[in-house]
């Protein structure tokens, strides 16, 4: 009888919710008026200068254009990803990550860090950072590394050139100023693979541990070596179409939008001003930093003879690095959010914090060494 009692209150309740009046409006939520917003100011903006909307557009293009047509899908850099996305699997199956986690783990045990995070800076002095990422994400995962000892490897990784074209046409511009080359590329290349590792662990990044070898798997697949060139070759397209070519696009729109209104001068102006107090060579600090590394070294190897030698081994310091920043902003973020536990966030945060450091060290070389190396 309770139960018949309860269905029929249940049925009283139903009907009664059922006949409260339904509200004709609602609540307008933020994003509702930011639309609003925006559609009042579309129209006022067609209304007025019909132009706008279309030079906008037609900035944006302008600057996508170049880099994802040129750069990536008809010159060089494209290739060069492919190329080093195969290079890297190949070595991965040769035994490469393996002997390197052996070599670094007496170094990262005084560290007390996990010998993994060396892995995505050599990858990237041998062949790219977008491969470097895409191969040493899932080793870090596989050996345990936090996501602290990710991120740095992430800050450690952009520390070196991703282009084996850039470290030979910087070693021309240091020759043709009389630079001791061999000293600035073990300082600015090979030394930061230690000590930024070291530094972080001690300050920012703390929540690392060594590993010992027996804790650690086996790094080296078993796959054969035909079907690791044609999947090499596979991920690395998947690589440059899925993800480094949008990263890319979205970057540069937003320098379209800077452009057209106007800010994107200025920020040029103040970072030329930036760069020659940190002695780096103006121009071609702004083609590493907005463009190509490796195009920036092709023309400062031209005028490296007419240069002060310090702007000249500040410049390659500079190139020497993860630039330019649609890779800090865009490709790393999304490529380790993709193959590590880093969010997009974590990614480039890390990124940005080696870049700075990377900049510090080239004013640090160059103001201290100088002397010394010319």
């Amino acid at each position: 009888m309770s139960e018949v009692k309860s269905l029929v209150q249940k049925n009283l309740d139903f009907e009664e919710n059922s006949t409260d009046p339904i509200p004709l409006t609602r609540k307008w939520t933020r994003i509702e008026v930011v639309g609003l917003s925006l559609v009042i100011i579309s129209l006022l903006v067609l209304l007025i200068t019909p132009g706008t909307l279309a030079g906008l557009f037609t900035s944006i293009v302008d600057n996508v254009f170049p880099i994802i047509v040129e750069v990536f899908l008809t010159g060089t850099v494209g290739v060069s990803i492919l190329v080093s996305v195969i290079i890297g699997r190949v070595l991965e199956r040769l035994g490469f990550t393996d002997a390197l986690i052996r070599i670094f783990i007496p170094v990262t045990k005084l560290m007390k860090v996990n010998s993994a995070v060396i892995i995505p800076s050599i990858y990237n002095i041998l062949g790219d950072i977008n491969a470097a990422g895409k191969i040493a994400g899932p080793i870090l995962i596989r050996s345990g590394a936090t996501k602290a000892e990710q991120k740095i490897a992430v800050a450690t990784m952009v520390q070196s050139q991703q282009s084996f074209a850039t470290f030979m046409l910087g070693m021309v511009a240091l020759t043709a100023v009389g630079v001791n080359a061999f000293i600035v590329v073990v300082l600015a290349v090979f030394m930061p693979v230690i000590i930024v590792p070291f530094l972080l662990s001690r300050t920012i990044y703390r929540d690392t541990r060594a590993v010992q070898i027996e804790k650690l798997p086996q790094f080296t697949p078993n796959t054969g070596f035909l079907p690791t060139l044609f999947n090499a070759a596979r991920e690395g397209a998947e690589l440059l179409f899925l993800l480094i070519i949008p990263a890319a696009a979205v970057v540069f729109a937003g320098i379209g939008v800077l452009d057209y209104i106007g800010i994107w001068s200025k920020f040029e102006s103040g970072l030329s001003t930036v760069l020659l107090a940190l002695n780096i060579h103006p121009e071609t600090g702004i083609l590493s930093i907005l463009a190509s590394p490796a195009l920036a070294m092709g023309q400062l190897s031209e005028i490296a003879g007419s240069l002060d030698p310090r702007l000249v081994i500040g410049s390659f310091v500079l190139a020497s690095s993860g630039l330019p920043l649609s890779t800090i902003f865009g490709q790393i973020p999304v490529i380790w959010a993709a193959n590590s536990e880093l969010t997009e966030k974590e990614a480039m945060g890390a990124a940005v914090l080696g870049i700075v450091m990377r900049i510090f060290t080239a004013f640090l070389i160059v103001y201290f060494l100088t002397p010394i190396l010319v």
